[in-house]
């Protein structure tokens, strides 16, 4: 069980990325870009996996600094304000259009904020699994490496998060949509984006993780945590 007490930082940790996760969803899901490197030709991948991943750091310092039980609420939270925003986006896009509103500026609002209820499905699974599968991972090394090695469960739990965020995301929502080179292609090269994001940032995960230790007297060990996801029990 976690500590019953307040903190100075948690809440805004909370609204950081819970705002990360909606932006990331509604703005870069439907933009998929390419750039040429070197060696290797025309690399795709999804304009979203830009930002995304910071919502994977988030998961990292919480679960690192709070703990499993506490990450889990903001997981939660996380949840919700993804189905409000596609519940909205469904209700605003299929309004009837006034009469001084041009259909073409109709059919961008569609395109723009409407998600099939495949996509929906898709998002809010990928990111339940992925995030618990990240936080479960981290909690678990940390304890077995007696808090060591910071960077080891950061990206090992990113490595392991990112799969199953992967692998449920893009089938479930592309599959038959995309041609299957290009759903393979997005996907893998989106799932290593991600994780080389997370090694990038491991010097700022360090800062702010050693910076929120200090400041909250926290370093939370799950040894005797419940990591049943649905309970918020803390």
């Amino acid at each position: 069980m976690t500590h019953e007490r307040q903190y100075k930082y948690y809440d805004l940790i909370m609204a950081a990325f819970v705002t990360v996760l909606l932006c990331s969803n509604l703005i870069g899901v439907h933009k998929v870009s390419t750039i040429n490197l070197p060696l290797y030709g025309e690399y795709i991948f999804g304009a979203g996996v830009l930002f995304f991943p910071i919502s994977y750091l988030f998961g990292d310092i919480l679960t690192e600094v709070y703990g499993y039980a506490r990450s889990r609420k903001v997981i939660w939270a996380g949840f919700g304000a993804l189905f409000f925003a596609s519940l909205m986006s469904w209700v605003v896009t299929n309004l009837p259009a006034a009469s001084t509103m041009g259909e073409d500026r109709q059919r961008a609002i569609e395109m723009i904020f409407g998600q099939t209820p495949r996509i929906v499905a898709a998002s809010l699974t990928a990111f339940w699994l992925g995030e618990f599968v990240n936080s479960f991972v981290l909690a678990k090394i940390k304890i077995w490496m007696s808090g060591r090695l910071l960077f080891v469960r950061t990206i090992a739990s990113t490595i392991a998060g990112e799969i199953a965020d992967s692998l449920i995301f893009y089938p479930i929502a592309f599959y038959g949509v995309w041609s299957n080179q290009q759903l393979v292609s997005v996907m893998i090269g989106n799932y290593f984006l991600k994780v080389m994001w997370e090694v990038v940032a491991t010097p700022f995960t360090y800062l702010i993780v050693g910076f929120l230790k200090r400041s909250e007297h926290e370093d939370y060990f799950d040894r005797d945590t419940d990591f049943n996801p649905f309970t918020l029990e803390t």
